[in-house]
């Protein structure tokens, strides 16, 4: 691996920490690519790669005052060697200040333990010591040293994540080599907040986190660390915080509606609108009139009313002279927004079509045609809306249905075309704070937070799989009056890994149970037309049982459904359950959700399940969720747009998101292009933590 060319900008007192990892003591091409293992390949890398642990190695006068089995350190005068008769280990006998003990070495050369430990001498040796047999043994020594080393040993030593081909001592030499680089940078933090939280330099923050004194000083409280962590976060902040400023040089369209539209949606209603729509139609109305493009996300829990929100958005712009988009991630769900939108546009007197994959030849094309003329004011459909052919007359918003995570890159990439239009993303899963800024700290929030009058409770029922009988012979019940059912399993077919009941089984059991026309099965494995036809016949009350994996989890609604009966509940996700649960309770009849777990329920399924049947409030699931199973995993590491931090805990450090998202927005409104000198050196913190898209962001203005 040669030394890493700099990038064009890359300022030069940061050269030596993207040099090649081989450069550093210690460390040869062969260790450099093993390093790759923790996500290594800088200096700079493995400087912000900290201690996880470590070993206290204060040197004591006895074994005697150790806890055993644990770690010792002392002075010792090195014994008898006793070499192994047959294939038995090496032992050398050795006294400290009060007692005697062994040091124990398996397939050891007996030359190389002569010199290391010779007869006589004076040894400080270290490591694990237990009880064997009556005797205390340390079985191969972390350390032996002369007592003239004593000081090279340090008294709290760092324990380092490993991987394969890296071990500490290499870890220790290496970080101690790149320690040796670390350049004083100018300061980036404000300097009032770094006074008040007493933090220090990021030069000597670096190495502090590096040289823990005790277990204090490994913990996310220590100020090194939380310096460190903070840094992180504040690179973070800034690229959102550079492209949310980025679309906003770009001119919007003022979209001003006069309301009338609204006004006959808003008559036609059985309801009046929460609070919490209404405030949330006021920001995006201003929002929309204002002379910069919008980039707000509008969240909600289940069942708040963002399709009321949303259409509203889609009105300002047609009352404007424009037209809307809203996009879903499926076929199925365009399909979902587009019947219930539809009924509301034609109060409104608004020509609204909807576009997916399914519209071919002659009827694309005049839809087509009619999009581009002006024809067609609002448009439902699929992220297919997003190609070259499909042109619209006068595109004032784009609303962005979040399930297919659209993320900050795609965002980023939004901000650089410079299209006028305004974006609103919504998403149905209540998101916690620190997700949120972590993943949508460029963008201004809306929450739905209260449920519209009408919505009734969902009555929240636990049953161990072993009571199945009971309830089909309930379901059918309720079919007789009329009711209609979903039935989640976790997988499509049998699965070795998980032994969980597949679709197709259960769907097989049902239809036995129930009738053959009353039940229908959906999977990710159908066509879309196949999930359709099955989906049309359940919104219709022909299938009154609907059998399905978790495609039917966000947006499918069907009033008359007031049974949710989920399968293995305690294979699937808190969040997820919510949003299952999320699909009954819709009309008039009484809702009920019964999670069917097997036994015996382990401790966080059991906890997970237990929330659930205590509250429907999504953002106190959302939190419980993210307690029991971290960031990643919460909205699923892969495609989630979260970042990558290697000291910032998304999960325990929101306050700390929470101000470096004030920090970095307050910088930029003072110094929009870092022109200044704290400017000038959070460009050098955007370099240090290779935010090179934020750097373009800075050219790009």
């Amino acid at each position: 691996m040669a030394e890493r060319a700099p990038e064009r900008g890359r300022p030069e007192i940061l050269f030596p920490l993207f040099a090649g990892l081989e450069t550093l003591e210690g460390v040869g091409p062969k260790t450099a690519r093993s390093f790759a293992g923790l996500a290594v390949e800088t200096p700079k890398d493995l400087l912000l790669t900290l201690p996880q642990g470590g070993i206290d190695r204060s040197l004591k006068p006895t074994i005697r005052d150790v806890a055993l089995p644990g770690t010792a350190t002392v002075e010792v005068t090195v014994g008898r060697h006793r070499p192994p008769s047959g294939r038995g280990p090496y032992r050398v006998e050795v006294d400290d200040a009060a007692t005697r003990f062994e040091l124990v070495f398996f397939h050891a050369r007996g030359d190389y333990l002569q010199r290391l430990l010779p007869t006589g001498a004076r040894r400080i040796v270290s490591g694990r010591l237990e009880l064997f047999d009556g005797v205390a043994q340390m079985a191969h020594p972390d350390h032996v040293l002369t007592p003239e080393e004593a000081g090279t040993l340090p008294a709290f030593e760092p324990v380092y994540p490993l991987t394969a081909g890296v071990t500490q001592k290499t870890m220790v030499r290496a970080v101690q080599s790149a320690l040796a680089r670390v350049p004083e940078l100018p300061e980036w933090i404000d300097a009032e907040l770094k006074r008040q939280k007493d933090w220090p330099d990021w030069h000597i923050a670096v190495r502090e986190a590096h040289a823990p004194e005790g277990p204090e000083d490994i913990s996310r409280s220590a100020k090194a660390r939380e310096r460190l962590a903070f840094d992180e976060l504040m690179a973070h902040q800034l690229t959102l915080a550079l492209a949310r400023a980025s679309r906003r040089r770009y001119k919007g369209f003022s979209s001003r509606g006069d309301g009338r539209l609204r006004q006959k949606v808003l008559e036609s209603l059985p309801f009046s609108p929460t609070g919490a729509q209404l405030r949330a139609i006021s920001e995006i109305e201003a929002d929309m009139g204002a002379e910069t493009r919008m980039s707000r996300l509008l969240q909600g829990d289940v069942g708040a009313g963002k399709t009321l929100v949303a259409l509203m958005a889609l009105l300002i712009a047609v009352e404007a002279g424009g037209q809307g988009v809203m996009m879903a991630p499926t076929s199925i769900l365009a399909g979902q927004h587009y019947a219930n939108l539809r009924p509301m546009a034609e109060e409104a007197g608004v020509v609204m079509e909807i576009l997916t994959g399914a519209d071919k030849g002659a009827e694309r094309a005049a839809k087509l045609r009619a999009l581009a003329a002006g024809d067609i004011q609002l448009l439902v459909g699929t992220h297919a809306v997003f190609q070259d052919e499909v042109r619209f007359a006068d595109l004032r918003l784009a609303i962005v249905d979040e399930q297919h995570r659209f993320g900050v890159a795609e965002r980023l990439r939004l901000s650089t075309k410079g299209q006028a239009t305004d974006v609103l993303v919504m998403t149905a899963t209540p998101i916690p704070r620190t997700l949120s800024l972590a993943q949508y700290g460029d963008m201004d929030v809306s929450v739905l937070d209260e449920k519209p009058p009408g919505r009734k409770p969902v009555k929240t029922a636990l049953l161990s799989t072993a009571r199945i009988g009971e309830v089909v012979s309930h379901l059918r019940d309720a079919l007789a009056k009329g009711r209609q059912a979903y039935w989640v399993c976790p997988l499509v077919e049998e699965s070795e890994v998980y032994d969980a009941v597949a679709a197709e089984e259960r769907f097989a059991h049902l239809r036995a149970e129930l009738g053959e026309g009353k039940v229908g099965l959906v999977h990710g494995r159908l066509t879309p037309s196949e999930k359709a036809a099955v989906m049309a016949a359940f919104q219709e009350g022909r299938v009154q049982v609907l059998v399905a994996t978790t495609v039917i989890e966000v947006g499918v609604d069907v009033p008359n459904a007031s049974i949710m009966v989920i399968e293995q509940a305690d294979l699937f996700g808190l969040s997820q359950l919510h949003q299952l649960r999320g699909r009954v309770g819709r009309g008039s009849a009484e809702s009920t959700c019964l999670l069917l777990y097997r036994s015996p329920l382990g401790e966080t399924a059991k906890r997970r399940l237990m929330v659930l049947r205590e509250t429907e409030d999504g953002f106190r699931i959302a939190e419980e969720d993210l307690a029991i199973r971290g960031a990643g995993d919460l909205i699923g590491t892969a495609q989630s747009g979260l970042p990558r931090f290697r000291i910032a805990d998304l999960e325990l450090q929101t306050p700390l998101m929470a101000l470096a998202q004030s920090g970095a927005r307050a910088l930029l409104s003072r110094d929009p292009t870092l022109e200044s000198a704290q400017g000038r050196a959070a460009r050098t913190l955007l370099w240090l933590m290779e935010q090179d898209k934020a750097i373009g962001l800075i050219r790009a203005g």
